[in-house]
């Protein structure tokens, strides 16, 4: 019996390649699967652009050296990761691509983030994701390439725990919702908009003390870190609510 290739690489939290002959027989697991730091990166681009020329790739991951020896440096990769892992990544004359039977975390993440944005999609699909998925993208990897793709990744995680907590309070899911919004004013503290959020769960259910709270500690940050205070989008959603004193922004 011939079994099918099976793949997942981690690129959030770090780069890691598990291989082996299929999910239900066991996979043979390495952390980077022996593969060189160049190898690695060649596949972590890979993954995120999903199709990319070989030129592209080669002026991208050696920028510093003339172009035949960019090349001839990516000729190199892609023989050292046939080597350990064959038929990971395809090449269909200039163009390099995943091969289909490899899970990527980063497009796991994605998936999701469009499910829980998406207004048509059932409430079932904005459950938060697995605990794998929310790690930032290769730390420690510096690249202008990664910063920038890590900078995206992170606005996309944050915008769509954002609608999923707003998603999952409507539906009277307020534990999840809670923990949505949570998480994401742990990604990003001084991000009004999540906290804004995390208010309006509180409000939603029913616990105006909570809101307040949640307000105060934000507004406490603000002036700490920036010397600032929120904006009236965010004082108004607590306005009213310190007992005696209607029409008051509770700061």
């Amino acid at each position: 019996m011939v079994t099918t290739p099976a793949a997942r690489i981690t690129l959030l939290d770090g780069f890691s390649l598990e291989t082996g002959p299929a999910p239900h027989e066991g996979a043979v697991r390495g952390r980077g699967c022996a593969l060189s730091p160049g190898v690695q990166r060649l596949v972590a681009h890979v993954c995120l652009a999903e199709r990319t020329a070989r030129p592209a790739v080669a002026g991208l991951l050696w920028p510093d050296v003339l172009d035949e020896q960019a090349l001839a440096s990516l000729r190199s990769g892609l023989w050292r990761l046939r080597r350990a892992a064959p038929g990971l990544v395809e090449v269909s004359g200039e163009v390099l691509s995943l091969a289909g039977w490899v899970r990527v975390d980063v497009r796991e993440l994605q998936a999701w983030a469009r499910r829980a944005t998406d207004p048509g999609s059932d409430v079932e699909d904005v459950a938060l994701p697995d605990v794998a998925l929310r790690g930032e993208l290769l730390p420690g990897w510096y690249d202008d390439w990664v910063l920038l793709e890590r900078e995206r990744l992170r606005q996309l995680r944050l915008h769509a725990l954002e609608v999923a907590a707003g998603r999952l309070a409507a539906a009277r899911r307020y534990a999840e919702a809670l923990e949505a919004a949570h998480l994401a004013v742990r990604a990003e503290p001084l991000r009004e908009s999540a906290h804004r959020t995390l208010v309006r769960v509180h409000l939603a259910e029913g616990n105006p003390s909570e809101a307040l709270r949640a307000h105060r500690l934000f507004a406490q940050l603000l002036r700490d870190e920036l010397g600032v205070a929120p904006t009236e989008r965010m004082a108004g959603l607590v306005r009213g609510l310190l007992p005696g004193r209607p029409g008051r922004v509770a700061c």
